[in-house]
């Protein structure tokens, strides 16, 4: 007897209904605030990264997926801050798959979401430049609040947490296997 996944399940529901989560307007506000205050911890990290955006200061990214928006200008400083929601994008990229289960299974499958790309080229070019190259260190930065044996040792237990769901993931039925690839 075969059984209904319960991902399978969850994603029916999803779509099957007309479901419209709509999080209050200041859940969103302190989100995007908090997602500004990240992406500039991990550029600071990288002087190359920094001086890149400087280069495209005023210049304004929108990211769209489905009703969610996130707008950011480049400062002169070779950081982020939120633009005004007034201001015409310079570029904007918007993340085509629509089911939050299909967009997880391909993160976690380690592919990169199909995207719609409208805009300025140069623009494109350093913000592609950046997704590329620029990666934050969790664990150094946990090991300052730690110390380096612990933040080594729960790094190490996230990648193992995050291979097993991948394994997971690549065993359900009807997702292509990775078994007897060689590569």
């Amino acid at each position: 007897m075969a059984t209904q996944s319960p991902f399978s399940l969850l994603e029916d529901i999803l779509q099957k209904r007309s479901f419209n989560f709509q999080p209050p307007v200041w859940v969103v506000d302190e989100v995007q605030r908090r997602v500004v205050l990240l992406l500039n911890h991990i550029l600071m990290q990288e002087k190359e990264a920094t001086r890149r955006l400087a280069r495209q200061k005023g210049l304004t990214v929108l990211f769209q997926w489905r009703e969610f928006t996130l707008q950011l200008v480049a400062t002169p400083a070779g950081l982020l801050d939120r633009a005004s929601p007034s201001t015409s994008p310079d570029l904007t990229f918007t993340m085509t798959e629509a089911s939050p289960m299909a967009l997880a299974q391909g993160v976690m499958r380690g592919d990169k979401p199909a995207i719609q790309i409208v805009g300025d080229v140069q623009l494109a070019s350093e913000v592609n430049w950046l997704i590329e190259n620029v990666r934050w260190d969790v664990e150094e930065d946990l090991s300052r609040i730690v110390g380096d044996a612990p933040a080594h040792t729960m790094g190490q237990v996230a990648r193992r947490m995050v291979a097993a769901l991948r394994e997971f993931l690549a065993r359900r039925p009807g997702q292509p296997s990775s078994h007897g690839l060689s590569t």
